[in-house]
């Protein structure tokens, strides 16, 4: 994807019809009450609020969709209220206008969402502040704004549902649908599995769930890193299987020679093995297909993965006592394999509403430190000149209280477009800013080029103009995601119209909009002229760092296991807070880049699978914290402290290879060997070791895939360099 592409082009996946519909119909509702009663001004007013949170709706799930919407209209109401009693106060609001700003360039650390909505407050707020309200008036018109958002959230979550990911979930259950089948087939028929000229298992499935999937690189939603994630176990599983069938091959020709007179039970229990596996990944291909929490869910959930999981792990044992080189190989292999498919079946039960909510359970049951997508410690942790996020909101709070003074103090007739221009067009990258940029000017001239033309040609009257409204309402969320010039031309023309509607002459708002347009992107452009930021150099060191902070937030839990007692409260915090700071600055570096000219696909596709296989190693270490509090303290085990020391050196790995130096498989610890012993130490009934041994199993799979993640990504596009 090239840079221009990204201004030009036109995402087929995100025209959404629907949303574009229902979106006009909100806004168009208010303005036809209004006309009717003769009350114009409430009706625009209602219809303002409806369209600012038009913005806010989706395809997710109307649970999800209804939160947000409604977080949208309180704030769009809040910033309507304030804004009218704020105007009247020049020396006061600039400095609040400013601080608000820079709250809302932190809520980038926080998610995508709330930087969206905290942007469309902000630019209300500029609005309404710059108007001469009476305190009653401006009252009125938050609870009215408030009614159209109300209305826009209703229509949104009572029609037209929306399912989301289902050609990414069709894929993935294909993907592991023939996974099961590969498994069951090599159970029986190794030698064909395994053939030297046939393809690896399920090799067209995987292509077509790598091209489903890729455009999912650039989504920060949860459902999407676990859709990410759980095509990288499939890819990992794929690997395993194929090497265990070329495994049943070797032992059925040691069986047939007589080489090893035990090769044909070991033949026997591996095919058993292959076989749970099989039953195993159905399950799971069942609970991506269903995404409904029905039996594939309910199967996960009740314990049917499990109990297939736990056959290969005993399958894997009754193999242990062999000294065949073959036997040894294939222990490790269903280790790996049992791991991948615990991982892989978890995920896929929290795709599910069911899961969804389990999992939302268990994060709010740990303390609110803990929790992974903590918005208050993250916006804490990211207090810092170090955070991506704070320089972003340090800059907006400038820029937008530059603009804003210059509208106030140069009597610039509709100066409020001029920060509110900076407010929409800065973003925490450089490409993004002079993208939105280009496109907010390109779509302006044009839009006021089209409602030019359509005033001078058609002469509209209140009815025409209301049906003009609805059109370039339904334009802009129809295609407004696909491109923002389209966003910004059909706005426009929407913006000069429903001023129309009201009586006010549409010339010299055109006028108006388009100079202070161009004065607030050029000041925006400017801030990232004298501060430019290119995220290509930055991702990889970034990511290395996150290595860096997870390892020293694994030695705080660690220690924390090793010494019952002593006191780690406050280096836990800070480790922590780091890892946090770190996890943000990656997470926004990753979402830069995929915008950033000269960057290819699969360099962005293979550092988004480090990111997002990443997740699952924080949380499990978390998980390990919040056991601290949990579980009653029981002695320490040599193979917790042995597993843990590893650890370490593999994130040490990790994060040197990111940072350009070489990477040698043959250097890594045996993690899998390393857990494998922990299992076989201590009682476990005991509460503190059966926590332990279950995250370190989710921790010890996370790194093995993080480290082939990394070994691709260095093989391909690092340049090793001596340390």
């Amino acid at each position: 994807m090239t840079f221009w592409n990204t201004v030009i082009r036109l995402e087929r996946s995100k025209v959404t019809p629907w949303i574009g519909l229902r979106n006009a119909l909100g806004v168009a509702l208010p303005l036809i009450a209004g006309a009717a009663i003769g009350e114009t001004a409430g009706g625009l007013m209602a219809a303002i609020g409806a369209m600012n949170v038009s913005y806010s709706d989706g395809a997710e799930p109307y649970r999800l969709r209804a939160q947000r919407m409604l977080a949208a209209s309180f704030f769009c109401a809040l910033a309507v209220g304030a804004g009218g009693l704020l105007g009247r106060e020049h020396l006061l609001s600039i400095p609040l206008i400013a601080l608000c700003a820079f709250a809302v360039g932190m809520l980038a650390a926080v998610s995508e969402t709330a930087s969206n909505i905290g942007v469309m407050t902000l630019a209300t707020l500029i609005v309404f502040a710059s108007q001469t309200i009476a305190p009653a008036a401006a009252l009125q018109s938050a609870l009215l704004a408030l009614g159209g958002g109300l209305l826009q959230t209703g229509l949104a979550v009572a029609s037209w549902p929306a399912g989301r990911y289902g050609p990414e979930r069709r894929a993935l259950a294909a993907l592991y649908s023939e996974l099961a089948r590969a498994a069951g087939h090599a159970a029986g028929h190794a030698e064909a599995a395994a053939a030297p000229d046939a393809a690896p298992p399920a090799s067209r499935q995987s292509t077509d769930a790598q091209q489903a999937l890729a455009g999912l690189a650039r989504d920060r939603a949860l459902a999407a890193e676990r859709y990410l994630a759980l095509l990288s176990q499939a890819e990992r599983i794929r690997l395993a299987l194929l090497t265990l069938a070329r495994l049943r091959i070797r032992m059925g020709r040691e069986s047939a020679s007589g080489s090893q007179n035990a090769s044909g039970a070991q033949s026997a229990i591996l095919d058993q093995c292959l076989m749970a596996a099989s039953h195993a990944l159905t399950a799971i291909a069942e609970s991506i297909r269903s995404d409904a929490g029905g039996s594939g869910g309910a199967g996960i959930a009740g314990g049917a993965t499990q109990l297939e999981v736990a056959r290969i792990e005993q399958g894997a044992n009754q193999l242990r006592g062999s000294a065949a080189a073959t036997a040894r190989d294939s222990r490790w292999q269903l280790d790996a394999l049992a791991g991948q498919i615990r991982s892989a079946a978890e995920m896929a039960f929290h795709t599910t509403p069911a899961g969804s909510a389990v999992f939302a359970a268990r994060e709010l049951a740990n303390p609110r430190t803990l929790r992974l997508a903590g918005a208050a410690a993250n916006l804490r942790a990211n207090l810092s000149l170090h955070s991506a996020a704070f320089r972003h909101a340090l800059r907006m709070a400038a820029c937008v209280a530059i603009g804003e003074a210059i509208s106030r103090y140069t009597g610039t007739q509709r100066g409020y477009w001029l920060p509110m221009t900076v407010a929409i067009v800065l973003r925490p990258d450089f490409t993004g800013t002079f993208t939105r940029g280009v496109l907010r000017l390109a779509g302006t001239l044009a839009g006021l080029m089209v409602s030019t033309a359509l005033v001078h040609f058609l002469l509209p009257g209140a009815g025409p103009e209301i049906l003009l409204i609805v059109l370039f309402t339904f334009l802009m969320r129809c295609f407004g995601s696909a491109n923002y010039g389209v966003f910004v031309t059909a706005l426009t023309a929407l913006i000069v119209f429903l001023f129309s509607v009201t009586g006010v002459a549409p010339g010299p708002i055109m006028i108006a909009r388009g100079l202070n347009t161009l004065a607030g992107g050029a000041i925006a452009l400017a801030a990232y002229w004298l501060w430019p930021t290119w995220e290509l150099t930055l991702a990889p060191d970034l990511l290395a760092d996150l290595f860096d902070a997870y390892r020293n937030y694994l030695q705080a839990v660690r220690d924390a296991y090793l010494e019952p007692g002593g006191k780690f409260a406050a280096r836990l915090d800070r480790a922590r807070l780091a890892a946090r700071l770190a996890r943000s600055n990656a997470e926004a570096s990753i979402a830069r880049l995929a915008v950033e000219p000269g960057v290819s696909e699969d360099q962005l596709d293979m550092l988004s699978k480090i990111l997002v296989n990443s997740h699952r190693l924080v949380h499990a270490l978390m998980s390990l914290e919040a056991g601290l509090l949990s579980s009653a303290p029981a002695p320490p085990r040599d193979a917790f402290r042995k597993l843990a020391s590893d650890t370490d050196a593999t994130l040490y790995y990790l994060a040197a290879a990111l940072h350009g130096s070489s990477l040698d498989r043959s250097h890594l610890p045996d993690l899998r060997e390393d857990h494998h012993a922990l299992l076989q130490s201590g009682d476990p009934h005991v509460g503190r070791y059966a926590l332990v041994n279950v995250e370190t199993d989710r921790m010890v799979n996370s790194l093995n895939t993080l480290t082939g993640n990394a070994l691709n990504y260095t093989q391909r596009f690092a340049t090793p360099v001596t340390r």
